[in-house]
């Protein structure tokens, strides 16, 4: 029998989360039968939506997310020992499968969706470049958002794992990229990605920036921040402008307690704005050409991307946490 870590909530969180929310356990799973595979977690996900969703949650169960996974034990022939795949195991370092999903989000189970990159590509872009937070920024900037050539477009939370995505979309598109950040070193990042303009949220006048950055205004928001932040970037949206509002990492861990902004109402209909909530499981039939687009511009190197490793499984909370505190740059993932 394999012995199986796992983290589970211990407690629900209040306010940002703290490592003592969460336990790590350790128990036995019982051995594979037919039709079934077991899998070793390579590289687990953390990522902002864990801790809205986390409210659904019972005190015991396990933390949900996504990992990269190698078959080490297999009883069914579709997935040999050694096929990597992506599943949603949660965080657990060993986990068993028939090789089917249940849909954790509506339209997406189904096959266990194996990882075959072209060689120079590393495995860990199934939950980066090539993955959900690839597919979050594909979707949410050319089905919401439809940048055109020429237009601006702004993203928030720039050098995280969609932000830093979404700017370099728009660039391949032919559209101006602006992104903010939290640090001079996320800034440089942004640079290096070819963002047209960058800058400093915590130093710089959000209000000013945008004017100096966006003179023309902002016809295109991809919005992970929400609050007070998104307030002030209604004003500098165009007439005809389109939000895909895909996050509220400033509101998560403040639920009794979000931001009092102005009412959006009066830029929406005097600016004729076009505004949508955007999850990316909505475009689940359109992802095969996603995929092909995403690894196309991987492999020829215009789409580029960073992995914020944290190293070893015990870390999980300790990752998780960082990215409420501006630890990470790219995608966050542990290296199990």
């Amino acid at each position: 029998m394999v012995k199986r870590q796992r983290f589970v909530l211990a407690k629900h969180f209040d306010g940002v989360p703290k490592e003592s929310d969460l336990k790590l356990e350790v128990d036995e799973l019982e051995p594979i039968k037919e039709g079934e595979i077991l899998l070793k977690a390579e590289y687990v996900s953390v990522d902002p939506y864990m801790r809205p969703i986390s409210g659904n949650l019972k005190v015991g169960d396990t933390m949900p997310a996504e990992q990269i996974a190698r078959v080490v034990e297999s009883k069914n022939s579709a997935y040999p020992v050694g096929t990597v795949v992506t599943c949603r195991a949660g965080w657990v370092d060993h986990s068993i499968s028939t090789g089917e999903e249940p849909d954790f989000f509506p339209g997406t189970g189904g096959a266990l969706r194996k990882v075959e990159f072209a060689d120079s590509i590393p495995i860990s872009q199934a939950m980066n470049s090539i993955g959900m937070v690839a597919l979050t920024a594909y979707f949410g900037l050319l089905e919401i958002c439809q940048p055109k050539p020429g237009e601006t477009v702004f993203v928030n939370s720039a050098a995280g794992a969609v932000g830093s995505l979404v700017g370099q979309i728009a660039k391949i598109k032919g559209a101006k990229a602006i992104g903010c950040a939290g640090s001079a070193e996320k800034i440089q990042w942004l640079k290096d990605l070819g963002f047209d303009e960058v800058f400093n949220y915590k130093t710089e006048n959000l209000d000013e920036a945008l004017k100096k950055a966006a003179p023309n205004g902002i016809d295109c928001y991809f919005d992970n921040v929400g609050g007070s932040f998104s307030s002030t970037v209604w004003n500098h949206l165009n007439n005809g402008g389109r939000v895909a509002v895909c996050g509220l990492i400033s509101q998560y861990n403040k639920p009794n307690d979000m931001d009092k902004v102005t009412a959006p109402e009066n830029n929406i209909l005097w600016k004729a704005l076009t505004v949508k909530g955007h999850l990316y499981f909505a475009h689940a039939k359109k992802f095969p050409t996603a995929y092909e687009d995403l690894h196309t511009w991987v492999k020829q190197g215009k789409l580029k991307y960073k992995d914020g490793i944290t190293e070893g499984f015990p870390n999980m909370a300790k990752a998780f946490i960082g990215l409420f505190t501006g630890q990470h740059i790219g995608k966050a993932m542990v290296k199990a």
